[in-house]
């Protein structure tokens, strides 16, 4: 193994040989590490959204979830495949521990002791459950559990911030690539009009601070029912909030269309899929969509792009932008609205 191979984890693959770790089916999970690894203690994992929901509807009995049935298929996700990877959606979590064991080659920076927050997807990380996620219930996305992962030469982690509960930490660093991106696209506009499709939730409402934070001229957030609204217009993130279901396209840029649209940047959260029609027909001839969500459909989007014949440039969110961390907790704490619709949450 080249020491490229050994940082990106390649060593750890067990299954097929040559591949990154996201994209295997096994990996080595042993406890003995490499000199640039490094080993958390796990207690917490956060599955992220459209995992949970696929699972969570993959076991419901008599119309209500399976706390039981689901436990049962993250285990047998982890221990198959050495990481927590749904095989259906493709996408994982992160999690949040304490650093156990240092190699003495790492470069992450991290100490034994440091209370840390995972910012790679557990769809790439060995993992090892010990506790038969005995502590977890089966209804929230965020996960207790007792074991232990392992992070290579080229992963990310950042430190948790003391002022802060845990939980709602691990809440805003597993999205925090949405905001930084958004950041970035509206920041490339002149007072852009941007819609951010479910606009209520964790990414959504980091993505409408991001945007006001970054110079929007008007923030419409879409949301699919009238609780939601209500939270939304509660939080005053939003210029506009409209209620639609993202996943009419028609319904979804009339309403967009109607508080003002339609948006220079149109930015997708929601964990559904079937949405990309309907952010597409939203959006600005010579706009942006970034879609979020790893519910979305990336040929979907770009054959329904082509067959609307919408001249829109598309962004895939990758989870990763430098400082993206910071940014997260900079806008939890400058908007009183994204602490309140998080907090809510958990």
């Amino acid at each position: 193994m080249t020491p490229e191979q050994v940082a990106t984890g390649m060593h750890r693959v067990l299954d097929p040989p040559g591949v990154l770790p996201q994209a295997a089916e096994r990996l080595d999970t042993r406890r003995d590490l490499w000199p640039d690894e490094v080993c958390i203690r796990v207690e917490r994992l956060n599955l992220d959204a459209a995992s949970f929901r696929q699972l969570e509807q993959a076991h419901r009995v008599a119309g209500h979830s399976d706390g039981a049935a689901l436990r049962a298929a993250v285990l047998d996700i982890v221990r198959s495949r050495g990481k927590m990877h749904n095989p259906v959606t493709g996408s994982g979590g992160m999690l949040v521990g304490t650093v156990e064991e240092v190699g003495p080659d790492s470069v992450l920076g991290l100490s034994v002791g440091d209370r840390i927050a995972t910012l790679v997807s557990l769809s790439l990380t060995p993992l090892v459950i010990e506790d038969d996620l005995a502590g977890w219930d089966g209804r929230s996305e965020q996960v207790p559990c007792d074991g232990y992962a392992i992070l290579f030469g080229r992963s990310i982690a950042t430190r948790l911030p003391a002022d802060l509960p845990p939980a709602l930490s691990l809440a805003v660093f597993d999205v925090c690539g949405a905001p930084a991106l958004t950041a970035r696209v509206v920041g490339g506009y002149k007072a852009p009009t941007v819609c951010v499709v479910g606009a209520a939730g964790k990414s959504g409402s980091l993505s409408c601070a991001a945007a006001r934070d970054a110079g929007a001229g008007r923030v419409i957030g879409v949301v699919p029912v009238r609780r939601e609204a209500e939270s939304l217009r509660a939080a005053g993130l939003a210029d506009e909030v409209v209620i639609a279901d993202a996943r009419d396209p028609v319904a979804l840029s009339g309403a967009v269309a109607r508080a003002g649209g339609p948006a220079d940047v149109t930015v997708v959260c929601v964990d559904v899929p079937g949405c990309e029609g309907g952010a597409i027909l939203a959006t600005a001839a010579g706009g942006t969509v970034v879609f979020f969500s790893m519910a979305t459909s990336f040929s979907a989007a770009a054959l329904g792009a082509e067959g609307l014949a919408a001249d829109v440039t598309m962004l895939v969110g990758n989870g990763y932008t430098p400082g993206h961390a910071e940014l997260a907790l900079r806008l939890l704490r400058s908007y009183d609205g994204v602490d309140q619709l998080l907090r809510a949450r958990l």
